[in-house]
């Protein structure tokens, strides 16, 4: 075996010029750098060196040889030409890793099969024994890497990646790679600030991996000095001595290191389900002395070390890997940045992130960004120095009339946050005006839900409902003829502006995305929190949810209608088909109705419904049936002088036949009730599908008067087509 190996070290994507940096100090020499990976030569003891020390590398590849490939058979000859007697013994166990395709290889499970083929060959004795397959622990692990008609036969000396350190066994929902967690550490200073006895803090800390990977590197630890399995233990080729030696040089390292008082290392997390596997991640990797953790939000973090010190805030906020999820990050990003201003003066700050867009929210100029790569997803690592110059911040209140009136509507203290660009003071400007108008209507109507904005600014396509102080965000997909990345600063931009102008803090806001629906996807569940928000219409109650579906169980758009059954209700049997929460039901009951029935597919609907009736006080004499209204209907034999049909413009659940099309159905709907109105009875019939067409044929059976402009208010003025409505009675 030669004395002097070419090594190639693997790592995430972007950090190759810092494993570079890293691996020639450890002593690996003539680097050069390639996608994913950096090249070298060493000896055996670097090799060693590089794999315990190693904080960026995913693998340390100890390359047996270069050969063309030109085929499968060539493929097989050149990995038959090693003796693979120096690496293993006949009777032990391997694994081979193929990558790569060409020379009409295609698949890697094949290639992989060549390799495996031929070191079996090779290694076969004349009794029969050979090598079996571990893919989980093998003797040896091998790598073929097949580029361009050249293969890299090498073998794999760390056995598993590098980055496993041992310590994290609970993970959080989305956490870093601990090789990427030390990269963003190192590129953001921590080994100098560490040197100079500088402190670490982590306001969003997770499961620990950013604090243990930087008390690592302040107490010299080895980062893979726990180890136990090598790729090179049962290598033919390994020499214990060297690597007792080179593992005890790193032990006392470690020793001396952790010998040292402690540097202040805090990390700060608000969710409590992450706080144990937290400490139980810190404690495995020996470093409970050093880091401390503690449950808190963002709001109240304030990192307090002793004698005044200063140091690095380190941090990897949330950014949302689904639609949607980025706008509703928004405040979180501006209250990170209120943080570092207010409390971390002078310390240098580091945010890494997958939506660089809200990092420039933060209300700091960062002097430094990085381009990374978390897996498949870019990132940027943004640093800051927490400095007054380097602040990008003003005060912007929410400006009401200038005259005093009794007849403004009440806000609440205004929101400081960073300045608005100059769209965001346009779209505040607009939500303002919008404000004082609706403002003083709904305060003269008694009307506490209401909606504010619907887009009124096309470049701004929202919609923004108040709920008393809540504020209810939807965001209509842009067409794909808009520029991504402009529509989305102009959403943030609106979002920024949207506290400020109304003068509410960010935790009032609830941010959703709203797309074209099918079939029931309205009425699926899009999050868990399970907190209803008591509102008053007309003199009767209802529950809303703001967060946890697309819709909040109250159609603002339908008020008038249900005002308009309210006042009709006295003494008549009232039947509400799509029932949705009942709340038109609710209005029938307060109106005197004799008795309701109300019909829906959806048992979750029913069971808020139910809620809906019980916070007024009504239970007898107010059915609620759960299954599909055409079913339904065709079935039942009751009269009702009083029906209201809001119908979804499709709906598949699963436990109706076929799919309902309220364009192709409804005459059959329109029929089937009709047949259910008492004499004298009216029926109104609503829908939101915006190419709705009333078919022709109705207006000779039934007299038919359309209502839409009526059961228009104030707040959908601007909108006029939310929904059209009609009047059914029996003709003659």
């Amino acid at each position: 075996m030669s004395d002097r190996y070419e090594l190639i070290l693997t790592c995430p994507k972007s950090l190759e010029s810092l494993l570079a940096e890293e691996a020639a100090g450890l002593g690996l020499e003539e680097v050069r750098e390639q996608t994913a990976a950096i090249r070298g030569f060493a000896g055996l003891e670097t090799a060693y060196r590089l794999c315990l020390w190693s904080r960026l590398a995913n693998r340390v590849l100890l390359v047996l040889r270069r050969f063309p490939v030109v085929d499968a058979e060539s493929l097989y000859q050149g990995v038959l030409e090693v003796d693979w007697a120096e690496h293993m013994e006949p009777s032990g166990t391997l694994a081979v890793e193929f990558s790569g395709n060409g020379s009409g290889i295609d698949n890697t499970h094949f290639g992989a099969l060549k390799v495996k083929d031929a070191m079996v060959d090779k290694l076969r004795t004349a009794d029969g024994t050979r090598p079996s397959i571990d893919k989980i622990d093998p003797d040896l692990r091998v790598h073929l890497r097949l580029d361009r008609g050249e293969a890299v036969l090498s073998l794999d000396l760390a056995g598993h990646s590098l980055h496993q350190r041992g310590y994290r066994l609970q993970q959080g929902a989305a956490p870093l790679k601990e090789n990427l967690a030390a990269a963003i550490l190192i590129r953001a200073g921590w080994p100098r600030i560490a040197a100079e006895g500088g402190a670490l803090a982590d306001p969003m800390c997770g499961v620990g991996t950013f604090l243990v990977e930087a008390a690592m590197i302040a107490a010299d630890l080895a980062p893979n000095l726990k180890r136990e399995r090598w790729g090179f233990s049962n290598w033919l080729g390994h020499i214990p001595a060297l690597w007792k030696k080179l593992h005890e040089e790193a032990e006392q390292r470690a020793a001396a290191g952790l010998a040292k008082p402690p540097l202040w290392i805090r990390g700060y997390e608000a969710d409590p389900r992450l706080i144990q596997p937290a400490r139980n991640n810190i404690d495995r990797a020996g470093l409970g002395e050093w880091v401390k953790l503690y449950q808190g939000e963002l709001a109240t973090f304030e990192p307090r070390p002793d004698k005044n010190q200063t140091g690095l805030i380190v941090s990897n906020p949330p950014y949302g890997e689904r639609l949607g999820d980025e706008a509703s990050l928004l405040y979180l990003y501006q209250n990170l940045g209120e943080r570092l201003r207010q409390s971390c003066l002078n310390w240098e700050a580091a945010v890494f992130t997958g939506a660089p867009e809200l990092g420039k929210r933060m209300g700091l100029r960062s002097h430094k960004q990085y381009a990374f790569w978390n897996g498949a997803l870019p990132c940027k690592l943004l640093l800051f120095k927490v400095l007054p110059e380097q602040f990008v911040t003003g005060e912007r209140r929410s400006s009401q009339a200038s005259e005093e009136s009794t007849d403004e509507p009440a806000v609440a203290p205004a929101y400081q946050a960073a300045r608005l660009s100059e769209g965001g003071q346009m779209f505040a400007n607009r939500l303002q005006k919008n404000l004082k108008t609706l403002g003083k209507w709904a305060k003269k109507a008694d009307i506490e839900c209401y909606r504010l904005y619907d887009a009124d600014m096309p470049e701004y396509a929202l919609a923004i409902d108040l709920y008393r102080d809540w504020v209810h965000v939807q965001e209509y997909a842009p067409p794909r003829s808009i520029d991504p990345e402009k529509a989305q600063t102009r959403l943030l931009d609106a979002l920024a502006a949207i506290p400020v102008a109304l003068g509410i803090t960010p935790d009032k806001v609830v941010i959703k995305r709203r797309e074209r629906q099918a079939g029931t996807k309205q009425y699926e569940r899009q999050s868990t929190q399970g907190q209803f928000m008591e509102v008053t219409e007309g003199g009767v109650k209802l529950l809303v949810n703001l967060t946890d579906y697309l819709d909040t169980g109250l159609f603002l758009d339908h008020r008038p209608l249900r005002l308009r059954i309210q006042k009709e209700a006295a003494g008549k049997r009232f039947l509400n088909l799509y029932c949705y929460t009942a709340t038109a039901t609710v209005h029938a009951a307060k109106g005197g109705a004799r008795s309701t029935t109300s019909v829906d597919l959806s048992k979750t609907y029913l069971d808020w419904a139910r809620r809906n009736l019980s916070l007024n006080g009504f239970s007898d004499k107010n059915k609620l049936e759960q299954g599909d209204v055409m079913t339904w209907l065709e079935a039942d034999r009751g009269e009702y002088e009083l029906i209201f049909i809001d119908p979804p413009t499709f709906s598949n659940s699963k436990r109706m036949e076929g799919v309902f099309d309220v364009q192709r159905d409804h005459v059959r709907l329109l029929d089937l009730a009709m047949s259910r109105l008492a004499p004298g009875g009216v029926l109104y019939f609503s829908n939101n599908f915006r190419k709705f067409q009333l078919d022709e044929s109705l207006a000779a059976r039934y007299a038919v008067e359309e209502l839409s402009a009526t059961t228009i208010d104030q707040d959908f003025a601007r909108n006029p087509k939310i929904h059209r409505a009609w009047r059914l009675t029996a003709k003659g």
